[in-house]
Order: structure tokens, then sequence, then C-alpha cells
């Protein structure tokens, strides 16, 4: 993959210092350097010592990625919400991990999109997962579709630039719910538990914004904005406040014949595209489970 620079500042520049300033690592540097890359100035072969001049025409050629060798393919199709040379946005369904673990290396979104690359013969085969879910929680993922593309939006999470804007449907003494709140409680591991979360005064900060949507007597349905992204941090948020979501069985949700998993789902992205900085902004309805619920809501 190549990409390509316009040098216009006055003073001359290294190349090195004006690769970093576009967000090209060290790391990166290094495996263009090793790995088959090449720097091109005026389509001349140039090092990174090289010192750049008002429009010179910089082109940089980053190696392939090939893939992980232990990472095995699953040909489960995924559903594509949007995908471009850098990225890749899809829409997870509830039940299935991000990326493999101990009890379960295959199966997983990982392990999916691995498969979808080889199909379409990329040449970059690595998966790049920018943005997590819950096993349980359905909605949008974002990968990226090489490591150069993932570093950049590394750094816009790090800004808190990437949102992400999720839906729950909770239960409990809906009468004291606020209508918007800012819910600002520590995380921290629950000790009796390698899984489970839980607040408290030596936890990690911990910011989740929501507003009331709509309700009945039993449940309610929230848009939430995360400012921070602790593990399970909706999900422990809500049941600190007294509000569980619906199925949640870790957290004490209400359990109902309706939904078998917490009532979460990643319903927008919204983020600026790492190299046309174009705003891109993705949403996804919810899903069959959770949309049953939202009915039963809207007819009481």
């Amino acid at each position: 993959m190549e990409f390509c620079y316009v040098y216009q500042k006055k003073e001359p520049q290294q190349v090195k210092f004006f690769l970093k300033e576009q967000g090209i690592s060290k790391g990166l540097l290094a495996k263009i350097k090793f790995q088959g890359g090449k720097i091109f100035v005026n389509e001349r072969v140039e090092n990174v010592l090289y010192p750049l001049k008002t429009e010179d025409k910089i082109r940089v050629i980053v190696p392939d990625e090939g893939s992980h060798e232990s990472l095995l393919p699953d040909d489960t199709p995924i559903a594509i919400v949007y995908e471009d040379e850098h990225l890749l946005v899809v829409n997870k369904p509830a039940g299935i991990p991000s990326i493999p673990a101990q009890y379960h290396p295959n199966g997983t979104m990982a392990n999916r999109v691995k498969a979808y690359y080889q199909k379409q013969g990329y040449k970059d085969q690595v998966i790049h997962v920018v943005t997590r879910l819950d096993r349980d929680t359905s909605g949008l993922m974002l990968f990226a579709r090489h490591g150069f593309a993932h570093a950049l939006l590394d750094k816009e999470l790090y800004k808190k630039k990437l949102h992400k804007k999720y839906q729950a449907i909770i239960s409990g003494n809906l009468s004291t719910l606020e209508s918007h709140d800012l819910i600002k409680l520590p995380i921290l591991r629950d000790p009796s538990s390698i899984i489970k979360r839980q607040t408290g005064f030596n936890g990690k900060s911990a910011e989740t914004e929501y507003w009331l949507k709509q309700h009945n007597e039993e449940f309610a349905i929230v848009d939430i904005q995360l400012h921070t992204g602790r593990t399970h941090q909706i999900r422990v948020h809500f049941s600190a406040i007294g509000f569980p979501l619906v199925g949640d069985e870790l957290y004490s949700g209400v359990m109902t014949d309706s939904i078998q998993r917490q009532a979460l789902h990643c319903a927008k992205l919204e983020f600026i595209h790492p190299f046309t900085k174009e705003k891109l902004y993705f949403k996804q309805e919810l899903p069959h489970d959770m949309k049953e619920l939202e009915q039963m809501i809207e007819m009481r």
C-alpha cells in the first residue's frame, strides 16, 4: 500500500520528522526500511534523513502485512456496514466474541473477518480490531484494514474523538430515573470474580452519560454516550444506580423470555476518516430481540 504527500513548509525538514507528523511511527519506518518498503521523493528513492523542500512530492510504500497464521478463518458471513481500503465497519450479532480467547479460539468476529479477507484476496490480512464489544453486546464494530490505519484510529480513541453510542433497555424503579444524567463512578475488578467488575473508591475513573428515550412502568430505553472505556462500564454503572440492563444476569438484571442476553447495542459510530479527513457517521437499528422489547414498551 502506498501513501502520498506534498511538502508545503518553507523551511527544510528531514523526511523522518515529516512522516512522524503524518502519524508514521518509528516502528512503521523500521518496517518500511527492513521489510521491503520504500520512500520516494520526487520519484527518487531517498532515506529518512533527506531534507525536504517546498513542493517536494513524497510517496511511501508500506510492505504488505500478510496474516496471523495462528488465527483460524471462520467462513460465517459478516454483515458489512461500510468498507474502503483503510476501514471496515461491521454489524456484530449478539453471542459472538470480538476476538479469540483461551476457551473460544474460533467463531469470533476476528475469525470471520479473516475468512472474508482471504476470500477477497487482500494482501493485508492481519486483523486490526479498533472497537471491541462484549460477547453478548450487538452492534457496530470498527476494524482497520492495515496497521497504519489502526495506529491513527487509536490516536483518535485516545483523544476521545472516536465516539461510540449505545442503546440499552433497563429496569428498576423508573419513577426515580432522571431524564438525563452523567454517571461518574470509578470501576474496579470484583475480588470475588475474574470476570465481574464493581464500582468503588479505589477504581479507575469512569463516566457514562445517558438520555431517557422512552419508558413504561417496567422498562426504559436509554441512549448512552461513553466518555471512558472501562470493562463492562455500561452494565456496571446502570446496575450501581439501581437500573440494571434487562437480561444481564451477571449484574442482577431482570430476566425475560424476550431476550437472553444483556439488552445492549452499539447503535452509532462517529469519527473522522484518518486519511480522507471526512466525517463518518454510521447508525445500526436494534436487533430483533431488543426490537421486541422496544415494541412492548411502546404498546403499554
